[in-house]
C-alpha cells in the first residue's frame, strides 16, 4: 500500500504512521521528518525491514509493534535511541537480536518483546511459565546492562546482580525437535495431545470439559472403598 503524506501525523517531534499496511518505511518519511523526529510511530504496518531508519539520526523513541520484524532484522546504528518497542513480531533468536542492539543502540533504556516466540511467556507459548521468563530477563539483561524496563517490568537490583552472575547461563534454547526434527517414527507422528487443539490456544483459551478415557482399577480407589465382597 502506497502512504501518502497526509496519513502522517506529525506532533512536534513526533511522527506516527500507523495502521497503512507500509512494508518497508516510506523514504519521504525520513527525507522530510527524519532530521528532527525524536519519536517515531509505526506501529500495525506490516514492515519486513526498518533500513529506511537510517535518516533518522536523532530518533529516541521507536515503536514497532504488530509487524512482520523477523530474525533479519537490522537497525542502523542509533546512538540517542533509550525506547525500542518491538512487540507482537515474529523475532525469535535472542541472542542475535541482543548483540544487534547492543552494537546499534547504545543508549536503549527500556525494550519490550512481548508477543515474539523470543520472549517466552503465555503470550506466545501456554508451556512457558514465570521461571521460563524470568531466565530470560537474566539473559537480557546480561547482554544489555543499561537497561532500566524490559516488557512490563521495571528492572530490580536483584536482577542486575542475579544477571551479573548468572545472565551468560540463562539462554533460552530451542528444543532439538524444534531446530533438526530428523526423522519420526508412525507412533510420534500421530497428531494426539491430552487437550483438544480449541485449549490450547492462547489467544482463544477457554476451559474444556470432556470425559477421561483413563481409569484406575486399583483395589484402594475410592469407589471400590465402598463394594462388599458379595457385590463382586
Amino acid at each position: 500500500m502506497a502512504v501518502h503524506e497526509s496519513m502522517v501525523v506529525m506532533n512536534g517531534t513526533q511522527i506516527s504512521c500507523i495502521g497503512h499496511d507500509c512494508e518497508d518505511i516510506p523514504e519521504f518519511l525520513g527525507e522530510r521528518y527524519g532530521r528532527h523526529a525524536r519519536r517515531l510511530d509505526l506501529s500495525f504496518n506490516r514492515l519486513r525491514s526498518l533500513a529506511g531508519l537510517k535518516a533518522f539520526s536523532e530518533l529516541e523513541e521507536l515503536i514497532v509493534d504488530n509487524n512482520l520484524l523477523g530474525n533479519d532484522l537490522w537497525l542502523p546504528r542509533l546512538p540517542h535511541l533509550h525506547t525500542l518497542t518491538l512487540n507482537k513480531n515474529q523475532i525469535s533468536d535472542i541472542e542475535s537480536l541482543l548483540e544487534h542492539l547492543a552494537a546499534a543502540t547504545p543508549s536503549l533504556e527500556y525494550l519490550s518483546l512481548l508477543g515474539n516466540e523470543a520472549c517466552p511467556n503465555q503470550l506466545v507459548s501456554l508451556d512457558k511459565d514465570e521461571d521460563d521468563y524470568q531466565r530470560y530477563r537474566y539473559f537480557v539483561l546480561h547482554k544489555l546492562r543499561g537497561l532500566k524496563f524490559l516488557d512490563t517490568r521495571k528492572v530490580t537490583e536483584r536482577e542486575r546482580m542475579e544477571a551479573e552472575t548468572r545472565g551468560a547461563f540463562m539462554k533460552v534454547v530451542k528444543p532439538k525437535s524444534e531446530e533438526d526434527p530428523g526423522p519420526r517414527s508412525d507412533s510420534a507422528a500421530m497428531p494426539y495431545t491430552p487437550l483438544p487443539r480449541g485449549s490450547k490456544d492462547a489467544k482463544n483459551h477457554k476451559g474444556v470439559f470432556a470425559k477421561c478415557r483413563y481409569v484406575y482399577y486399583g483395589k484402594h480407589s475410592e469407589g471400590n472403598r465402598f463394594i462388599r465382597n458379595d457385590q463382586l
